[in-house]
């Protein structure tokens, strides 16, 4: 079983379980953990902004030009910053940590 930690903009940790082939946005939004996606993965709403783990953020696909295009536009941008929509989940994030970015949008 993979999972992976996440702090909520309250500061909660939690430890969650993947479900291979699945955007990260949809688990964090399935589990209630503050995230709407509201866009459905589209990149147009960055409602799924995350910052991954510093340990973690150089593990992951590059972001691609859009999802790099909507970061640039956030307050609340930092380097670690990712979309969840655009991380699919696998085997492979097994221990992945991530705090929910503040609600810019």
């Amino acid at each position: 079983m993979a999972d992976f930690q996440v702090t909520t903009r309250e500061g909660e940790t939690h430890r969650l379980e993947g479900v291979d082939g699945w955007r990260l946005m949809e688990l964090l939004r399935d589990y209630k953990m503050g995230v709407e996606g509201i866009c459905g993965g589209q990149t147009d709403c960055a409602s799924c902004h995350v910052y991954v783990d510093p340990g973690w953020a150089s593990r992951l696909p590059a972001p691609g030009d859009e999802e790099e295009a909507k970061l640039d536009e956030l307050p609340g941008w930092e380097e670690t910053s990712r979309l969840s929509c655009q991380i699919i989940w696998g085997e492979a994030l097994d221990g992945l940590a991530l705090t929910v970015a503040p609600n810019w949008v």
